[in-house]
């Protein structure tokens, strides 16, 4: 008889032995089938983790102008970066703060009336007060790359409210030599938790007299010069902040300028998710030996207790091999459909597991340094193909190495040596 058919016939002659191999495969499969689950969520959620909270470098250096602080942003590994373009501007139509305190004897008075500090940013968002919550966005946006050479301007909240300013509505800002008026729209208004000085304070340098521009904007208002005092420049990783530096160094010249790095967000949030990669990795092969033990322990508990079946089939002729074939025919019947339930089974449990294991969909970076805009994209958990493809692999392996290695002993005995033992 065919060695594969009396493997059929053994398992619907054993249903109960036949039921329990298929229990302890659908267990090793919903586990194996896990760890690869959580380890390609793990890598999404890195990956996303990079995106959105990176590492932020900043550079200075004296002379630094916004050509080079763009040629250094056109790097490959730089997701975003902004400079910072510092200027001066008078008002127009609306008051800026004054000092409540006093003025000293002797001070003047400002004669050209600049008593707004702009700053020309591309990316508002990537300035470190506004990028890890020291500074928040109260009403509209901040400025983006997609407001170059618009008159768009975003504005503390002091001063919206001591000139009633709101979302959508002009104000007029006149250049530092008073040639030139912009009207800027108001696309966001801002909180700076700095408080006001309590001795007199010029009003360019009170916190409420601080307007944020885009770069081209700042030019036209300030003196028209293109140099910035910093740049900053979000990166997927601390190892690529030693590129940028090389980069940096060709464009700027070694040792000519500050280069600092911002990390502290990343080694929070994606040494963290990079652990449970790896965990996840470890389980699927501790999985995999113990699974491939324990099954080795259960054929080989069925393979004593045959052994009158077994010696019977040798004395009329049967192979060796093929006898060691029909049981790991009979293991491998039942891995098959246990690769099918552990498959709907995470399916249906693959999104609450990974939610538990690397957080709730939509969840912000829980360290104080990470930005309050960086939301982690959401976690979404898929059985693929492939998934399903190693699994099945793995838990076939399994039942091989768990019938074979058994199965040794069976090529060392003889029909006389089998059937004298009963």
């Amino acid at each position: 008889m065919n060695f594969v058919k009396r493997a059929g016939m053994s398992l619907g002659a054993r249903k109960s032995r036949t039921a329990g191999l298929l229990a302890i495969f659908v267990v090793i499969c919903i586990l194996l089938l896990g760890g690869f689950l959580l380890r390609a969520a793990a890598a999404h959620r890195e990956a996303d983790a990079q995106r959105t909270i990176g590492v932020d470098v900043t550079v200075k250096q004296k002379g630094l102008t916004l050509a080079l602080a763009d040629r250094l942003g056109a790097s490959d590994i730089v997701h975003r970066y902004t400079p910072r373009l510092p200027a001066r501007a008078a008002w127009h139509g609306f008051a800026p703060l004054t000092s409540h305190a006093s003025k000293p004897d002797g001070e003047t008075r400002d004669k050209d009336q600049a008593s707004l500090a702009v700053n020309g940013v591309r990316d508002s968002g990537m300035l470190l007060p506004f990028s890890y919550g020291s500074m928040k966005i109260m009403a509209g946006r901040g400025i983006t790359p997609e407001d170059r050479g618009q008159g768009v301007a975003l504005i503390e909240q002091r001063l919206a409210d001591e000139n009633h300013l709101e979302v959508g509505e002009t104000v007029q800002v006149r250049s530092a030599d008073g040639k030139r008026t912009a009207a800027l729209a108001v696309v966001g208004v801002f909180q700076d938790p700095t408080r006001d000085p309590t001795r007199w304070t010029p009003p360019h340098e009170l916190p409420g007299n601080v307007l944020y521009v885009p770069t081209g904007t700042a030019q036209e208002l300030g003196t028209r010069s293109a140099t910035v005092s910093e740049a900053v420049y979000r990166l997927g990783s601390p190892d690529q902040a030693e590129q940028l530096h090389a980069t940096a160094g060709r464009l700027l010249g070694a040792g000519s300028f500050d280069f600092r790095v911002n990390d502290k967000a990343y080694e929070d949030q994606v040494r963290r998710i990079q652990q449970i990669g790896t965990f996840a990795g470890l389980i699927v092969w501790v999985i995999a030996l113990a699974g491939a033990l324990i099954l080795g322990l259960v054929v080989m508990l069925q393979i004593r207790e045959r052994r009158a079946e077994l010696g019977v089939l040798l004395a009329m002729g049967e192979k060796k091999w093929k006898l060691i074939g029909q049981h790991a025919v009979e293991v491998a019947t039942a891995a098959l459909p246990a690769v099918a339930l552990a498959a709907l089974a995470g399916q249906l449990a693959g999104q609450p597991a990974g939610d538990l294991f690397l957080g709730r969909q939509g969840e912000r970076p829980t360290s104080a340094a990470s930005a309050p805009d960086s939301e982690i994209a959401p976690l979404t958990v898929r059985v693929e193909p492939a998934t399903v493809v190693n699994v099945a692999g793995i838990g076939l392996g399994i039942s091989l190495v768990s019938t074979v290695v058994p199965g040794i002993g069976i090529l060392r005995l003889h029909p006389r040596s089998i059937l004298d033992t009963e």
